[in-house]
C-alpha cells in the first residue's frame, strides 16, 4: 500500500500538473491573458507603450476576425488530448473557405497544413488559436504569429518570461525562503519547480537562441536593436521553450537562414504535442511531418506520413478514382444507349431497358464517383531579355563594411557574373548575402575597390520588403495599369496578370484584402514586365504555396538572362542552382557539391556545436 507521503506527494504532482494546463497561456494575445498586455505574444503590448507598427498589425487582426465566421462541433471527449471538430465551416468577408468538414488534430502527431496560396491556410489556424472552434480549456495553444516589439529587455529575458508559472513559483519561493513557519509549503514548491526543470530553464533558452543563430553576446543585446527579422526569431524561441500542448506555426522558416532551418527541422521532428504547420519547403516537411492536411476544394483531407508520402498517395487515390469515374462513366453511356434504343422495343427488350434503367437510378441515388479536380497550375514568366555580351557585371578586390567602426562583411572580392550566371548564396545569417545583391545593384558601394556593370544590363532584385511598395488600395490591375502605363487595354494587362496565378476576382479585389503569397504574386509580375537580364531573388519562396514555388522555379530555368539566388528553400536551390557559393568569413568559397550535400555538412555542423555547449 502507498503511504499517505507517497500519496500526498502524487496529489502534489497532479495538482502541479493542472496547474500548468491552466496558467501556460500562448501569449500571442490569441488565447492568452488580455488584462496582461505586458505577456501578450510576439511584442504585440509591452508595458511601456506599443510601437505603432504592432497596434496596427493588432486592429488588422481584430478586423480579420470580425470577418470571419466559423461553426464546429466538439466530436472528441472534452478531458480528451484529442482534437475531433465535426461539420466545421470558416467564411471570411462572406467567401466559404471551409464548408461542413472536420478537423482532427491528435496529441503526438506533427501536421503540415498544405494548400494554394488564398485557400485559407493561415485564417484557419487563426480561427483555432482564437478558439473559434470549440477546443478543450485544458489544451493550451501557442499561435507564433510575428515578431516581438522592440524593448529594452534582453533576447534571453524575452524567452524566459514567457514561462509564467515557473517565474510564478519561483518568485513566491523567494518569498517563502524568508519565513520559517513556511518550510513545508516551500518543499511543496521547490517540488513543481523541479517538474519544471526550472534550474535548468535559463540554459534551455541559451540552447535554443543558439540553434536559432543568437550567439552568446547576441542573447544579451536588447531587443530594440535587433531587426524584424531577428525579433522573429526571439517569437520562435518563446514558443519552442514553453512546449505548449497545441502549437501553430505559419511559415516558421521565413526570417531564417539554412543553418537555423536545419536545427528547427531536428527540433520540430521531436515535438511530442500536437504542432500544426504551415511551410512551403517540401523539404522543411519532409524533415518535421508525421501527417499532412490538404485544404482543397473546402475540405480538410488528411494523410499519413510526411510530404513525399502524401504525394505518393495522393497520386494512387486519384489514380483509382479517375479508374472508378471512367468505368462508372462508360456505365452511364452503354445504359443510356440501351435505353434509348430499345426502350420502345418488344415487350423483353423494353423490360431489359426498363431494368437498367433501374439500375442506373439506383448509381446515381448512391452517389457517383467525381472527377479527380486538380490544384490549379499556372506558369510563371520572365519576359525574354536579349544578349549583352560578357562580362555583365566585374567585382575588381571590393571589400565592403557599413561604416570605420564596424568589421568588414568582405574582403578583396573577385569574380564575375553574366547572363549564363545561375548561382545559389548560402552562408549565416548576417555573412552578407543580402549585402552582395545590394552592392551588385548599386543599393550600396564598395569601401574598397570596384564594380563594373555593362551599361545596358537592367537587374530585377526582389526582396521581401517588396510587397511594402504595394499600394494596398488599388487592385493588382489598378497598380500594374499604374506602373506600366504604356500597356492601355485592360484585358492585356488581365492577361500579364494571370500568368501569375492572380485571376478573376483577385485581380479586381483591394491588394490589402489578398493574402501574403498573392501579394507577392503581385510582386512578380511588377518585377518581371520591368524585364530584367539579371534576376537578383532574396527569399522568394516565403509566403509562395509549393505550386508557386515549382512554377517560379520553371520560369528560372527558361529564363534567358543571369540569376543569383538567397533562399532557406533547399529544394528550390536543387532545382535551379548550377553552382553554390558560401558567404563566410569576409570571403566567398565556390562548394564543390550539391545542396543536399551542403545540408549534411550544416546537421554535423550543428551537431558539433550542441555537443560543445
Amino acid at each position: 500500500m502507498p503511504s499517505d507521503l507517497a500519496k500526498k506527494k502524487a496529489a502534489k504532482k497532479k495538482e502541479a500538473a493542472k496547474a500548468r494546463g491552466r496558467t501556460r497561456k500562448p501569449e500571442d494575445g490569441v488565447n492568452g491573458d488580455a488584462e496582461k498586455p505586458e505577456i501578450q505574444e510576439n511584442g504585440a503590448a509591452e508595458v511601456n507603450g506599443v510601437d505603432s507598427l504592432a497596434k496596427e498589425l493588432d486592429e488588422f487582426e481584430l478586423k480579420k476576425t470580425e470577418a470571419r465566421a466559423v461553426t464546429g462541433v466538439l466530436a472528441s471527449h472534452p478531458n480528451s488530448t484529442d482534437v475531433h471538430i465535426s461539420s466545421l465551416s470558416l467564411t471570411f468577408h462572406g467567401q466559404e473557405l471551409l464548408s461542413d468538414t472536420s478537423l482532427e488534430l491528435n496529441s503526438g502527431r506533427r501536421y503540415g497544413l498544405i494548400g494554394l496560396n488564398g485557400t485559407g491556410k493561415s485564417m484557419l489556424l487563426s480561427a483555432i488559436s482564437h478558439r473559434e472552434v470549440p477546443i478543450p480549456e485544458h489544451i493550451d495553444i501557442y499561435h507564433l504569429t510575428r515578431e516581438m516589439a522592440p524593448s529594452e529587455k534582453t533576447a534571453l529575458q524575452c524567452v524566459m518570461e514567457v514561462d509564467e508559472e515557473r517565474i510564478k513559483l519561483e518568485k513566491e519561493a523567494e518569498r517563502l525562503a524568508h519565513e520559517d513557519s513556511e518550510c513545508e509549503k516551500l518543499m511543496e514548491l521547490y517540488e513543481r519547480l523541479e517538474e519544471l526543470d526550472a534550474d535548468k530553464a535559463s540554459m534551455r533558452a541559451s540552447r535554443i537562441l543558439h540553434g536559432l543563430g543568437f550567439t552568446t553576446s547576441m542573447q544579451q543585446k536588447k531587443l530594440k536593436d535587433f531587426s524584424g527579422g531577428w525579433r522573429m526569431r526571439v517569437a520562435l524561441a518563446r514558443a519552442l521553450f514553453l512546449k505548449p500542448f497545441m502549437l501553430l506555426l505559419d511559415e516558421p522558416t521565413n526570417h531564417l537562414d539554412l543553418d537555423a532551418c536545419v536545427w528547427l527541422e531536428e527540433e520540430l521532428s521531436q515535438f511530442k504535442r500536437i504542432l500544426v504547420l504551415i511551410s512551403h519547403s517540401q523539404d522543411f516537411l519532409n524533415g518535421v511531418c508525421t501527417n499532412i492536411i490538404h485544404l482543397h476544394q473546402r475540405k480538410l483531407k488528411y494523410y499519413t506520413g510526411n510530404y513525399d508520402q502524401y504525394v505518393k498517395t495522393r497520386e494512387e487515390l486519384e489514380e483509382n478514382q479517375m479508374k472508378r469515374f471512367n468505368w462508372e462513366q462508360d456505365q452511364i453511356a452503354h445504359m443510356k444507349n440501351y435505353i434509348a434504343r430499345f426502350g420502345h422495343g418488344s415487350a423483353k427488350l423494353a423490360r431489359q431497358a426498363q431494368s437498367k434503367e433501374k439500375t442506373l437510378q439506383k448509381m446515381v441515388a448512391s452517389g457517383l464517383t467525381e472527377r479527380v479536380v486538380n490544384d490549379k497550375t499556372l506558369s510563371f514568366y520572365f519576359p525574354p531579355c536579349g544578349k549583352i555580351p560578357p562580362p555583365v557585371i566585374m567585382v575588381q578586390n571590393v571589400s565592403f563594411r557599413y561604416s570605420e567602426n564596424t568589421p568588414y562583411i568582405y574582403k578583396n572580392l573577385e569574380f564575375g557574373i553574366d547572363l549564363d550566371t545561375r548561382v545559389a548564396l548560402v552562408g549565416p545569417n548576417g555573412a552578407g548575402k543580402s549585402t552582395l545583391l545590394k552592392l551588385l545593384t548599386g543599393e550600396l558601394l564598395p569601401s574598397d575597390g570596384m564594380i563594373r556593370k555593362h551599361s545596358h544590363v537592367k537587374i530585377g532584385r526582389y526582396h521581401q520588403h517588396l510587397t511594402e511598395q504595394l499600394e494596398l488600395d488599388l487592385s493588382p490591375l489598378e497598380y500594374m495599369m499604374k506602373c506600366y502605363p504604356e500597356i492601355k487595354e485592360k484585358e492585356e494587362m488581365r492577361k500579364i496578370i494571370g500568368r501569375y496565378g492572380l485571376t478573376g476576382k483577385q485581380q479586381v479585389s483591394p491588394i490589402r484584402n489578398l493574402s501574403d503569397g498573392q501579394k507577392c504574386r503581385v510582386c512578380f509580375a511588377w518585377l518581371a514586365w520591368q524585364n530584367p537580364h539579371m534576376l537578383f531573388l532574396d527569399e522568394p519562396t516565403n509566403h509562395l504555396d509549393i505550386e508557386t514555388i515549382d512554377a517560379l522555379a520553371e520560369a528560372i530555368n527558361d529564363f534567358e538572362g543571369g540569376m543569383m539566388l538567397v533562399s532557406h528553400d533547399f529544394r528550390l536551390i536543387q532545382q535551379v542552382a548550377q553552382e553554390i557559393w558560401v558567404c563566410e568569413k569576409q570571403t566567398i568559397t565556390k562548394w564543390s557539391r550539391d545542396i543536399l550535400a551542403y545540408k549534411e555538412h550544416l546537421k554535423s555542423k550543428i551537431d558539433k556545436q550542441m555537443h560543445d555547449l
